[in-house]
């Protein structure tokens, strides 16, 4: 179906990119062979790096013609192998298209290139008085574009919203090489298909982002941080829409079960009181400008926690107390992973289901053998689920354990829910869309992917 990169095409890629922005060499290629996704390597034949729309432009022109597979690529940093070259072919990284081309102060609106990592734009616009909330777990490696390609949230999405309610414009070069925008730079838009909100979440199958224009917020100038212990999962998870219920939106609020505090205390050598009854804790942040409100909020959201039977409550006073708790949750999936082989699933569910998903999953835990720790962003039901290998046999590892995971998918899909909140469908997610979507809904999106992509050389393989 696809053709390999000849020195003839090659010499056509050099004519564009400069060989120095050109890696084919294989050591080099091991970077890119792989994301954060277990353990997956994928060599790409030759790796692009342009530093424009119009050099991307003419080398879809050239893959588009001779039918070579294109990967797009932001920072390596997805958990769904969604950047992995899994037909070789050319892979264009987004490196060096890292600018912050346009902060509008007075439309509140941010002009960036996909290769913008997201927290350095999160600063940059701090500093005019501006808040960009889009903040992943990944934040201070992960690319703004890779960020919009996989619909990205963090932990502020229970109050601001995914990525999804801050993209009002996109520049992309279509897999035939044309570049258009994909909508307007306005808060409304009702003219024709939103073709912007369709790019964002395809997973670099639809297009190439080039550019993209942000919507801002002007910048809370407090916030207050909890951490709340419970006795157990299901406790600590009932009363996360306790708080929901009682009026309050806070603008984090984060699940973390005890095995998870454990290995991040014992990854990064900190010390924490964690006492022998304390077996998951939930982590809220309230934001605002007014300080006195803010206690307020703090002292309604602790009569919640009192009558859901928490433990023990911290609030942290200080900056460097704020940053410490905020370690705990942040370096938790580096902490899994320096523990054991593992699969990280992407669950998500109505908030208040979480409790059944949590008891669920460590039943089936134990029917199949697997060990789980799990954590994530329970205020919008985002709950991420890393099953460890553990004693498993690699027998009962690569064949038994997915009839785990499809067990666990459809408790979430019975449960209201869906596969993936924010680390996409990819590669690796991909087998179990079914379980989800009809043939019918399947077809559709095939349809789509069609319109665009008629030789299907960008990003094949992915979502379906």
């Amino acid at each position: 179906m696809y053709n390999k990169i000849t020195p003839e095409i090659l010499d056509q890629f050099k004519q564009i990119v400069p060989e120095d922005r050109l890696i084919s060499n294989p050591t080099d290629l091991e970077h890119y062979a792989h994301d954060e996704t277990e353990d997956l390597r994928y060599f790409p034949e030759v790796v692009a790096l342009p530093e424009s729309p119009e050099e991307i432009a003419q080398l879809m022109k050239i893959c588009h013609t001779n039918a070579i597979p294109v990967t797009p690529r932001g920072a390596g940093t997805g958990l769904s192998g969604g950047s992995l070259a899994i037909h070789g072919g050319l892979m264009i990284a987004m490196q060096r298209m890292n600018r912050i081309i346009a902060i509008d102060e007075g439309n509140l609106q941010a002009t960036v290139e996909p290769g913008v990592i997201t927290e350095v734009l999160i600063d940059a616009v701090a500093e005019k008085g501006f808040l960009y909330p889009v903040d992943p777990a990944s934040k201070g490696s992960c690319f703004i574009g890779g960020n919009v390609s996989h619909g990205s949230g963090g932990p502020r999405v229970v109050k601001y919203g995914t990525i999804r309610e801050y993209v009002l414009n996109l520049q992309v070069v279509l897999p035939n090489g044309e570049i258009i925008w994909t909508g307007a730079n306005t808060l409304k838009y009702a003219t024709g298909y939103n073709l912007t909100q369709l790019f964002i979440g395809s997973e670099g199958t639809l297009g190439i982002i080039c550019k993209a224009v942000l919507k801002l917020i002007p910048k809370p100038n407090q916030d207050v941080l909890m951490l709340a212990s419970f006795g157990s999962h299901e406790e600590a998870c009932q009363a996360v829409g306790a708080i929901f219920r009682k009026g309050i939106t806070p603008s984090a609020l984060e699940f973390m079960e005890r095995k998870g505090v454990e290995w991040v205390m014992e990854h990064d050598h900190i010390q924490f009181n964690l006492l022998d009854n304390m077996q998951a804790f939930l982590l809220i942040e309230v934001d605002g400008n007014s300080f006195d409100e803010l206690l307020l909020q703090c002292e309604q959201i602790n009569e919640v926690l009192e009558a859901n039977n928490c433990l023990d409550v911290l609030l942290a006073d200080t900056a460097s107390q704020k940053e410490s708790l905020w370690h705990l949750r942040r370096t938790m999936a580096v902490s899994v992973k320096s523990n054991s082989i593992y699969k990280e699933e992407d669950t998500v569910v109505p908030r208040a289901a979480l409790p059944q998903l949590i008891m669920g999953i460590k039943e089936i835990g134990t029917k199949y053998g697997f060990e789980s720790v799990c954590y994530g962003h329970a205020g919008d039901g985002n709950l991420h689920v890393n099953i460890l290998k553990g004693n498993m046999s690699d027998d009962d590892w690569n064949n038994k354990l997915k009839d785990g995971i499809t067990e666990i998918f459809e408790l979430t899909i019975e449960l209201g829910g869906t596969l993936s909140g924010e680390h996409g469908i990819g590669l690796v997610q991909r087998p179990y869309m079914h379980l989800k979507y009809t043939t019918l809904h399947l077809d559709i999106m095939r349809g789509i992917k069609k319109v665009f992509d008629s030789k299907n050389i960008l990003n094949p393989g992915k979502i379906f």
